[in-house]
């Protein structure tokens, strides 16, 4: 029997990327690969790339230049690009890395098996369609192996929304969202290979309308609550959320489904109407925050995380200040925060350009008072009790660690339990990034 060919996977960007990392590695998994951690013990190495990130193309230039070497002491070694900067780039990273044997898209990796034939026969191989095919339904009977506690599940792809900065719309296409029974078929089975719980991942996630089981269109609440059925499945989440999206029905799941957790990551990115506006966002600051209110009410303790653009084409320090004013009003558990880079084809990119020195300085404010909240609400935590999915062993003897409800990471000393575990814990400390707790009972 020959050896098996190793497959070497780096992954950029989202956690959608991470879930098609997988997937891709169980297509290839079907023609005699499995992976490794090491790219220069690879027959094949794939970068599944992400667009989202400032200079995100060039970046992918660079890590294929460091392979030059690799590729002359192994011939035989295959090298592929995927994901959205294969989407954007496409035969552009043909021609300038010729090292570069195949490049796909987001939507056309089930394909891969029958691409990499054709890679080891000498061809180069472009594909960056949206076929008409489904891409999950063509990986379902893939081997699949034993998973962790956790799970992403993608349930929906691309967007509609069209924001000024953003170019996912260009390199997922447009909002497609899974059958139910599809998504229920896979949950199940990532339960019975030992996941407990399982994030719902989409571009925008709460617009959701896949088929249901009567014909009709169902919204992501009705989708919670049929997981909520699955014996094993312990914990629900959702990412990433558009203001717009965020239906009643979500908004009362949040408080009464006991599986799905206080945790909602909603992006606002601006918090000035004016620049709301230049960004397409079809919200208002105002708006948001009397979502945020109605949330709340339905589940008090939830944490909330946001996304937020600095410096974004034609803001002034006004503008910025309210964005400050919406922070200050939200008191966010956790955000993420970048300065407003271009992205080629948006249209942003053809605006006038907020001074890179001036955009530096807002964001360190900006990243200090989201940094003082997220302390806050860790803080807040100590002498709580609160469940914790243990997910790994910690660096010192007898540590474990997992995720809270809350999604904070949990250190637990002197714990007798194992990878998958669920149990309630007290926290007793707050670190710099992750809360101490004990082990009730």
């Amino acid at each position: 029997m020959s050896a098996p060919k190793k497959l070497f996977i780096k992954t950029y960007g989202c956690q959608m990327n991470v879930y098609d990392s997988e997937r891709m590695a169980e297509a290839l998994g079907g023609q005699g690969y499995v992976e490794t951690k090491s790219a220069d013990d690879a027959d094949m190495i794939l970068l599944n790339t992400c667009h989202i990130r400032e200079k995100a193309a060039e970046k992918v230039y660079s890590e294929l230049g460091r392979f030059k070497g690799l590729k002359a002491e192994k011939p035989d070694l295959k090298i592929g690009v995927a994901g959205c900067v294969a989407q954007a780039e496409g035969e552009e990273i043909m021609r300038r890395q010729p090292l570069v044997d195949l490049v796909v898209g987001p939507q056309s990796y089930h394909r891969l098996p029958d691409m990499e034939a054709k890679a080891r026969e000498g061809e180069k191989v472009l594909d960056t369609d949206f076929p008409e095919e489904d891409k999950f339904e063509k990986l379902k009977n893939r081997p699949k192996a034993k998973r962790g506690p956790t799970a992403f599940l993608t349930v929906q792809e691309g967007c509609d929304k069209f924001c000024a900065f953003c170019v996912v719309p260009y390199t997922r296409g447009a909002e497609v969202s899974r059958p139910v029974s599809r998504i229920i078929g896979e949950a199940q089975e990532l339960v019975e290979r030992g996941v407990r719980e399982i994030t719902l991942l989409g571009q925008n996630v709460n617009a959701y309308h896949g088929e249901g089981p009567n014909g009709a269109d169902w919204t992501l609440a009705q989708l919670i609550w049929e997981l909520d059925k699955i014996d094993g499945l312990e914990r629900i989440r959702f990412t990433t959320s558009h203001p717009n999206d965020m239906m009643d029905d979500l908004i009362e799941a949040h408080g009464t489904c006991k599986k799905l957790m206080p945790y909602l990551h909603l992006p606002v990115q601006a918090g000035s109407d004016r620049i709301l506006k230049r960004m397409n966002r079809s919200h208002t600051a105002e708006s948001y925050i009397r979502l945020i209110e109605r949330i709340r009410a339905a589940r008090p303790d939830i944490l909330i995380s946001g996304d937020f653009i600095v410096g974004f084409p034609e803001e002034t320090e006004e503008d910025f200040q309210a964005t400050l004013d919406l922070i200050e009003e939200v008191k966010y558990g956790t955000a993420y925060s970048f300065k407003y880079s271009t992205r080629p084809g948006t249209p942003a990119a053809e605006r006038a350009q907020v001074e890179a020195a001036v955009a530096d300085e807002r964001l360190q404010r900006l990243q200090a008072l989201l940094t003082r909240q997220q302390r806050e609400v860790q803080d807040s935590m100590v002498g709580r009790e609160v469940g914790v999915l243990f997910e790994k062993a910690g660096r010192l003897p007898g540590q474990m660690v997992g995720k809270s409800d809350y999604l904070h990471a949990v250190h637990v000393a002197d714990c007798d339990r194992a990878i998958g575990d669920l149990a309630r814990v007290r926290i007793v400390s707050s670190g710099a990034n992750s809360l101490a707790g004990e082990l009730i009972g």
